[in-house]
């Protein structure tokens, strides 16, 4: 995964409440399997009308439709579990959610699909929609915890150290293990070469699956 560290940009206000999966991604279009071109999916029946239509959208609007950085509503991406949700706001460029809370399954499928999703209290929130509603940009420093306004301030957020790192480092969950588990996986390998040599080839020291 691309590696998240500091991220700059406008962040489009969209404070609505209980924006669910199928907003996010029509459950008619489910039947596409890849990651490719959904970015054209997201929230698309907001985006666009039964003719194809574009509608008036925030992220359809300058200075917003270049927003990396969505500030919405409690409880987003609540509903079914469908990891379109995340693939397509992902390839629409957004990188970085922040609402007061969110579903919890596509809470893990942002963390896995290399986006932050950002939880924040209430005033917080509400000073971040205002900034967003002016247009102004935002810098989200994950490293630091925290978000930078343009006047300079800055409000503090939390992640978990295991999804931070993951993002920070562009790691997906295999990567993760062999990062933090190299030393045992190691002794492992060591182990059972030493007692199951026949699982192993010899050139290459590693596991024969044939």
């Amino acid at each position: 995964m691309e590696p998240f560290t500091t991220l700059n940009s406008v962040a489009a206000p969209l404070p609505v409440a209980d924006i669910d999966t199928d907003i996010l991604f029509p459950a008619r279009f489910l039947l596409i399997t890849g990651k490719d071109g959904l970015g054209r999916y997201a929230f698309h029946d907001w985006r666009f009308d039964a003719e194809g239509r574009e509608l008036d959208f925030v992220l359809s609007r300058a200075p917003w439709d270049r927003a990396r950085i969505l500030v919405t509503g409690a409880n987003f991406g609540c509903g079914s579990s469908r990891e379109h949700a995340p693939w397509a706001l992902h390839a629409l460029g957004i990188r970085c959610v922040i609402a007061p809370s969110f579903g919890e399954i596509f809470q893990g499928n942002c963390f896995k699909n290399g986006m932050l999703p950002i939880t924040l209290g209430s005033e917080p929130h509400k000073r971040l929609l205002a900034e967003a509603e002016a247009g102004r940009a935002l810098t989200v420093d994950l490293p630091a915890g925290a978000i930078r306004l343009a006047d300079g301030a800055a409000i503090g957020f939390d992640v978990p150290p295991r999804q931070r790192d993951s993002l920070v480092n562009g790691w997906d969950e295999i990567d993760l293990i062999r990062a933090r588990h190299a030393d045992a996986i190691r002794a492992f390998q060591l182990h059972q070469q030493a007692v199951q040599p026949w699982l192993w080839t010899a050139d290459t020291q590693e596991p024969n699956h044939g």
